[in-house]
């Protein structure tokens, strides 16, 4: 279970032809890229070291089998996991409002009080420690990424900074999370099929898995949130098929965060695979979205360049909101330069920090009183209002755009 074991970037190569997630299909390349930084939440302190940090190449494969999209080029052994690695979004009162109202609800359905959770992939560790705050809980947490005194935990949670892998499935829990970290796991099925086997004998153990829909980021041309750490990519049905044939029984899957998430709910099957919900249904779904993904992705992304290169020839500045790896996508896969002044960002560890690949600057919104921008690419549009709202505070008068 070790996804960061450096030995599986042989195994995906040897595998480059056949599906990660269900192993039976040959996979239909449909989309690649090259220049894309191997890393995207690294924080870097010059515009030399960011411009100078190494970059892969992305082939998008689409398994007609399961509905699997893979970057059959991700090779993990160039991954940077670290303390240095910048992810969290819980500076924004829209993403914590979320995470609350989802914490709320899974103490309220797990009865979560008085529980030993574990959560593969903490990040910072925040989601964890709300869980264990608001129900009483205690938690282990694992992640690399994650940082000693960052935030403030309550006592019997505890944090190990590496991957969690088979030498860790001694630790018991009665619920384990895994948020936005599966996505960055390539061989899918062989993680799932031995997280299953460090479950016999705790058919109870209830699991909650999050991960970004697919099915979205092709039907928008969404090439903003294609990167390199994203090596996995799922829809509804692909994400419960690989639960399923890993032996687990899903017990709800539906979309939240404006239909950017997929939340599945899954625990260990003792019995054969219950009949799939209707929102599993989805390949034929995602055999058209590639399909038209591959006929307008060139489309959409000469129409940004045309737009930004306007803008510059209009006289107009333009910055893009939002420096982690939706705004290193959209730069990168655009070449962008000089057409974007800067990423503003409210996290105030990216601050004076520069992004991955581009060399673009890092300010805080107080700095655009100083720059006046005339326009503001939102890269994500769930924090419109609040992008906003803050230009509002700030006295600043831009034409607000989504990517």
């Amino acid at each position: 279970m070790d996804y960061s074991h450096k030995n599986e970037s042989s195994l995906l190569a040897a595998e480059t032809h056949s599906c990660p997630s269900c192993g039976k299909e040959a996979m239909r390349e449909f989309y690649s890229f090259q220049g894309a930084p191997v890393h995207s939440v690294l924080l870097f302190p010059t515009r030399e070291e960011a411009l100078a940090y190494p970059k892969g190449e992305i082939r998008l494969a689409f398994c007609e089998g399961c509905g699997f999209i893979s970057n059959t080029a991700y090779d993990l052994a160039v991954q940077e996991y670290s303390g240095n690695c910048e992810e969290t979004q819980g500076y924004s009162e829209t993403f914590n409002s979320f995470a609350r109202k989802l914490a709320g609800e899974l103490i309220e359905k797990y009865s979560l009080k008085g529980r030993h959770i574990v959560e593969i992939g903490c990040g910072k560790g925040e989601f964890l420690s709300m869980l264990c705050e608001m129900g009483g809980n205690t938690g282990t947490g694992f992640d690399p990424a994650y940082v000693d005194g960052r935030y403030a935990t309550s006592s019997g949670v505890s944090f190990i900074k590496d991957f969690y892998s088979v030498k860790y499935s001694g630790t018991r829990a009665e619920f384990i999370i895994c948020k936005m970290t599966l996505e960055h796991i390539g061989a899918t099925g062989k993680f799932l099929a031995t997280l299953r086997r460090s479950l016999e004998g705790s058919p109870e153990t209830v699991l909650f898995f999050q991960v970004p829909d697919v099915t979205r980021v092709l039907s928008e041309l969404a090439f903003w949130d294609i990167y390199y750490e994203h090596c996995s990519y799922f829809s509804p049905g692909s994400l419960a098929r690989l639960f399923r044939a890993a032996g687990f029984e899903v017990t709800g899957i539906r979309r939240d965060y404006g239909g950017q998430y997929i939340m599945l709910e899954a625990r260990p099957a003792s019995s054969p695979p219950t009949r799939p919900a209707p929102e599993e249904d989805d390949l034929e779904t995602i055999k058209g979205l590639v399909e038209y993904f591959t006929s307008n992705i060139e489309a959409k992304t000469s129409s940004w360049k045309t737009r930004l290169s306007e803008f510059v020839k209009k006289g107009r500045k333009t910055v893009i909101w939002g420096s982690g790896s939706k705004g290193v996508a959209f730069l990168t896969t655009l070449g962008t330069g000089g057409e974007v002044l800067n990423a503003v960002d409210i996290n105030p560890y990216r601050k004076g920090t520069y992004m991955a690949g581009t060399g673009h600057e890092i300010v805080d919104p107080g700095r655009l009183v100083k720059l006046k921008p005339d326009e503001v690419i939102v890269m994500n549009p769930v924090y419109m209002s609040e992008v906003e709202n803050e230009l509002k505070r700030l006295g600043i008068k831009a034409e607000l755009l989504t990517a």
